[in-house]
């Protein structure tokens, strides 16, 4: 469904019958919609958007939402949006409707924005025909972006992504390192390298033609000096649990941070979640640092810290005037889903940083205790 996609729909519509399909269609939508009519056609009426100049609302609104559906013609809609484009991964998914609604056409954003998808759900809204032109859908083999999307990889470098699309349309191989095997059997023609394997495999592989008869996928959150052409993956595995002294800046919080990861060839894209303890939850230069990276902040209280048996680093100071033995590594754990420390406390003097990782290979019982 586009509710697992897409987070708000804008419907456009310019003529009568655009405007009866621009209302059926919103109504059928399984995520917030709102329907922009011209003012020819009654917008701004009964709550909904209007416009007098298309091209200037669409400039406006564009970003605003993660999809668009025009009912109107392809020709319109291509001069429109293309000033706007940015790029695959950040633009919306934008769907184009013909006035009849014979047609849901998937124009931008097919697999990363969900266009394909909201094509498939426009038309089904309205009995039309789903419009999909990408090569490895009308092909019926797995697209590796679309892969990534659904196992909640991150995509470190797109540029990559043709190359692996193309070497699964031709039925090349695809050398795939992927210890914790997110992707499964999910790529038909994939050779699986262990890391160590892989590494060495890419340092030799330099050259665009090199790229010719296979294509090289990397899902890990460690990082590595890879060819460009080495699409890396990044699964959000990693957990920072994170003291400080009273009043630190956030600067220094997330110095630090970055140090410690740079320092263990961690990759910031894998970083999940940063957790402390729940005597630092109105400290303002913790919060500000997870703002400034856009990750969830979790505390947790004495007793749960203390309950955390893996610790590396106790300390004494801290127990006698926190009341725990650990902080951070307790909390880095805790955060993790009782993941595994590998990351110990490291220092500065207001900052403690440790680093757990999520154990992808415990088992159900483990992972279910990981989303509650």
């Amino acid at each position: 469904m586009a509710s697992g996609n897409l987070s708000n729909i804008a419907v456009w519509a310019l003529t009568p019958n655009g405007r009866k399909l621009a209302e059926t269609i919103s109504r059928k939508m399984p995520v917030d919609s709102d329907v922009y009519l011209s003012l020819n056609i009654g917008g701004n009426r009964d709550g909904r958007f209007g416009f007098q100049k298309l091209g200037e609302a669409i400039q406006r609104e564009f970003m605003q939402y993660s999809g668009h559906i025009f009912v109107m013609s392809t020709g319109i809609v291509v001069r429109l949006i293309a000033p706007l484009i940015v790029h695959k991964t950040e633009d919306p998914a934008v769907v184009v409707v013909d006035d009849s609604g014979h047609h849901a056409i998937s124009l931008l954003s097919g697999h990363l924005g969900g266009a394909n998808q909201l094509a498939r759900e426009t038309a089904a809204a309205i009995g039309a025909r789903p419009v999909i032109t990408t090569a490895t859908d009308v092909n019926q083999v797995p697209a590796i972006d679309m892969l990534a999307k659904e196992k909640g990889l991150s995509i470190e470098n797109p540029e990559a992504i043709k190359i692996v699309n193309m070497a699964l349309l031709m039925g090349n191989k695809v050398m795939v390192c992927d210890p914790y095997h997110f992707l499964a059997d999910a790529l038909p023609t994939a050779v699986r390298l262990e890391p160590d394997d892989f590494v060495a495999h890419c340092s030799k592989t330099t050259e665009a033609e090199d790229f010719e008869d296979a294509a090289y996928v990397l899902v890990t959150d460690h990082t590595f000096n890879l060819p460009t052409a080495v699409l890396v993956l990044r699964p959000a595995s990693l957990f920072a649990g994170i003291g400080c002294n009273r009043n630190t800046e956030a600067a220094e919080i997330l110095s630090h941070l970055a140090q410690v990861l740079g320092d263990n060839h961690l990759s910031p894209t894998s970083l999940s979640g940063i957790a402390s303890i729940d005597v630092k939850a109105d400290e303002a230069g913790l919060i500000a640092a997870a703002a400034t990276l856009k990750l969830p902040l979790t505390f947790y209280d004495k007793r749960k810290l203390n309950q955390v048996t893996t610790i590396q680093n106790p300390s004494e100071i801290v127990e006698k005037h926190v009341g725990v033995k650990s902080v951070c590594e307790a909390a880095a754990i805790l955060a993790s889903g009782s993941g595994n420390l590998i990351v110990p406390k490291g220092s500065t003097k207001n900052v403690t940083v440790a680093i757990a990782r999520i154990n992808y290979l415990s088992s159900e019982s483990d992972r279910a205790a990981r989303n509650t």
